[in-house]
């Protein structure tokens, strides 16, 4: 039998009965289309040239590296034909952002375009099979800092605007363009951002590409996103590491009281253990419950993440995505106490940990903050200096109704653009600036798509682009502005 290969035309409907696919491309839309389908090497090499620079936002990385890649970012702005090209800097010390527009149909809707150029860290050297930041094509994905996480969101917006300016000379809706330097750090100065700058940002919705699809060649809307809230612990006993042969066995060990501490946050299997942070948690639907537990994610979860064989899950398949996606987690990010290179015998002075929770509707990161922190004191043994710092935290976000016209407006561009269902999900990440961008022009849209696939390793070793979402994702984008141009208020 010949497998069947969706079309714009075929009449095909999705699992719910609806249309897997709205009308044929206007002829504007298809130009568009053809010309992406003729210069998407051209785009790819776009790619590369923001993947070559480390634009890592970290402190203590080259803050000029971030710039550098701000007036790159700029210049392929210009390229695709956006007006009024600008690298904004809020502050001194503040990491650059980069603007653009085009403003000339007064009917139709203005739609803000998010992506970021700043990137993670590139991670140990020796676990990367190429250069972080010398982009190499292998086996139909593109490997290097920045692929996917989010310098393809960038030319996911410049492609598919500069598909309608070579055509058609015009865009079908009004743009927006707002290029961070930041959300790889928290999007801190993000919401200042946005209020300095009120005016010029305003639009009518937002389309964010920086998001992950729930498989590959499957296009996904997020719905949802977890908040994050987190707190350096820092445990001190002595002025100065010494001798474990000297003093060991009189002397209070400061790493063996952060791990009563770290152990005291959670049972074996991962459930928090503090005090009154699951009270305030909203419960799903019957309809969520049904839907998230019929999702079969196992196969793809074993893939991503390389859980060692034999070593279980710590919840069954059927909670994956409630799991993943509406139930907080805490992590233990990062513990530090002397050198595992420097190692000797000695009993440190200090030890150090990071821990983050993942938040959910209705869970308030103050709140969470504060319980956290005050379960970390009630459970230090007595005597030690202890200190706890709160990190920035950033809130949860959702939709509000996944079935209003925007959203179905947009999976079906998106099945235009992959040839296949749209799935709407949820993700157990921290977007900080989409709240803000929201809440400022009042609770408008916001459209979450992206380009990483489950094996994208975004934040790891060996961050890599799968070459065919990039290019579905794009053409996903050109039908997207095609077909929002119907809608005067999204």
């Amino acid at each position: 039998m010949t497998k069947h290969t969706h079309s714009p035309t075929c009449g095909c409907k999705n699992e719910k009965g609806a249309p897997l696919f709205t009308t044929a491309p206007t002829s504007t839309t298809q130009k568009a289309l053809d010309y992406f389908e003729d210069n998407i090497n051209k785009e790819l090499e776009n790619l590369k040239k923001l993947v070559k620079i480390p634009s890592v936002s970290l402190s203590g990385f080259d803050e000029n590296d971030v710039k550098l890649s701000a007036e790159a970012t700029a210049e392929n702005l210009r390229q695709a034909g956006l007006e009024n090209v600008e690298v904004l800097e809020l502050a001194k010390g503040v990491h650059p952002y980069v603007y653009a527009e085009w403003i000339h149909k007064p009917d139709a809707p203005t739609l803000l375009l998010y992506a970021h150029h700043d990137v993670q860290p590139p991670g140990r050297d020796e676990k990367w099979k190429s250069n972080p930041f010398v982009p190499t094509e292998k086996e139909g994905r593109l490997y290097g800092r920045g692929t996917a996480d989010d310098k393809a969101g960038i030319i996911a917006h410049t492609a598919s605007i500069a598909a309608y300016l070579k055509t058609a000379g015009e865009l079908p809706v009004n743009v927006k363009v707002i290029i961070e330097g930041e959300e790889e750090i928290g999007s801190h100065n993000l919401a200042n951002f946005v209020r300095a700058h009120k005016e010029k940002l305003k639009a009518d919705g937002i389309i964010v590409t920086d998001c992950a699809n729930v498989d590959s060649g499957i296009p996904s809307i997020t719905t949802a996103l977890r908040g994050l809230v987190a707190v350096d612990i820092e445990v001190e006993a002595l002025d100065h590491p010494v001798h474990s042969g000297l003093w060991g066995g009189i002397l209070p060990d400061p790493v063996i009281a952060l791990t009563h501490i770290l152990a005291s946050l959670s049972d074996p299997k991962g459930n928090i253990k503090v005090k009154g942070i699951l009270d305030d948690i909203l419960p799903l639907t019957k309809e969520e419950k049904k839907n998230f537990s019929s999702l079969k994610m196992e196969n793809i979860a074993r893939g991503a993440t390389g859980l060692l064989k034999g070593l279980p899950f710590a919840v069954e398949e059927k909670d994956f995505a409630e799991y993943l996606w509406r139930q907080p987690s805490l992590s233990i990010n990062a513990i530090q106490s002397g050198s595992k290179k420097l190692v000797s015998n000695i009993i440190q002075d200090a030890a150090w940990a990071r821990v983050s929770i993942r938040i959910v509707p209705n869970m308030s990161p103050k709140d969470v903050t504060d319980k956290l922190t005050k379960h970390i004191e009630e459970h230090c043994p007595p005597g030690f200096r202890l200190k706890v710092t709160p990190e920035a935290g950033s809130n949860w976000w959702s939709i509000a109704d996944p079935k209003a016209d925007v959203y179905q407006i947009a999976a079906r561009s998106l099945e235009k653009g992959y040839a296949h269902t749209a799935q709407f999900i949820g993700c157990g990440a921290s977007i900080p600036f989409v709240q803000p961008l929201s809440d400022e022009f009042g609770g408008i849209p916001a459209i979450l798509v992206g380009v990483e696939d489950p094996y994208t390793n975004a934040h790891s070793e060996n961050e890599s682009l799968l070459l065919s979402d990039f290019k579905k994702s794009i053409l996903g984008q050109i039908h997207m502005l095609g077909d929002l141009a119907k809608y005067k208020r999204i």
